[in-house]
């Protein structure tokens, strides 16, 4: 895992508030909020900790903003400060706890991806769509196989995974317009999707198969397969992987002798969500 001084070569991009996103605020938009908000999602796997300047520069707020916003946060709880450097504290899942713990897939499916990767040995993972990203919801390792650590809550750029394009493939052809217009495309590794017209050949496959493997796109060495998890009317609302690291894995290998494994939890999944009644 890469310190904050260290470069960031597969952290989602920050996020930026409205205004800096092109989209105009209504009157009941609490801007000092938004920009709070904006100082805690700068933070990241590769940047756990960072100066005031670093702060500054990743959110374009001045310095004395910054400065006051990283105050408060300490003030409340939820960032501390070692010499020069803020990071946040674990005070900060609080924000999202009551979302994660209240989201019924979760509680649902954790239990057929343990027993996905005790059949399979692999890394298995349940995520769900958040704009262009994807946010993880289960996360079940057996080993580190990649730099950075993956936990819920961890989030990568949709076009580079395959829980991202699998969902991305189950959104309508607007909605997926729309979604596609605001994905900047970066070179991850060598293998990574370059453009759009790219993207969305591969998710027209995606669509045609029923599900999504990448070959070395997020992280060099890194492969892995997933497949949707559909509710009731068969909207995509979440995905399933495996990943595998690649020296002791072909691609053939993943799509023969994971895949189907995968696609039986996505099944499973779907059964208990639908006799729960806990998806419409």
């Amino acid at each position: 895992m890469s310190s904050a001084r260290g470069s960031h070569p597969v952290s989602a991009p920050v996020r930026r508030s409205p205004e800096h996103e092109g989209r105009r605020p209504g009157g009941d938009f609490v801007q000092s909020l938004a920009r709070g908000l904006q100082v805690v999602r700068s933070f990241g796997h590769d940047r756990p900790q960072m100066t005031l300047s670093d702060i500054a520069r990743e959110t374009g707020l001045t310095r004395a903003a910054a400065r006051r916003f990283l105050l408060t946060l300490a003030e409340l709880g939820y960032v501390r400060s070692e010499g020069r450097y803020f990071s946040l504290t674990p005070r900060v899942l609080e924000l999202g706890y009551a979302y994660l713990s209240g989201l019924s897939l979760t509680e649902v499916a954790l239990p057929h991806v343990e027993d996905l990767v005790a059949r399979v040995h692999e890394s298995s993972s349940v995520a769900v769509l958040d704009e262009d990203d994807i946010v993880y919801v289960v996360r079940v390792p057996t080993r580190r196989i990649m730099t950075v650590a993956i936990s819920v809550g961890t989030r990568f750029p949709a076009y580079a995974t395959s829980m991202g394009r699998v969902l991305l493939a189950g959104l309508d052809e607007e909605e997926l317009g729309a979604r596609m217009e605001k994905i900047t495309f970066r070179r991850l590794t060598d293998n990574t999707v370059r453009n759009k017209t790219e993207l969305l050949r591969v998710l027209q496959q995606v669509r045609a198969q029923g599900y999504a493997t990448t070959d070395q796109e997020l992280e060099v060495g890194l492969r892995s397969a997933a497949v949707p998890i559909h509710d009731r009317t068969g909207a995509v609302v979440a995905a399933v992987n495996a990943s595998a690291q690649g020296p002791r894995m072909s691609m053939e290998q993943l799509t023969a002798e994971i895949l189907p494994e995968v696609i039986e939890t996505a099944h499973r999944i779907e059964q208990d969500l639908a006799a729960h009644s806990l998806l419409p």
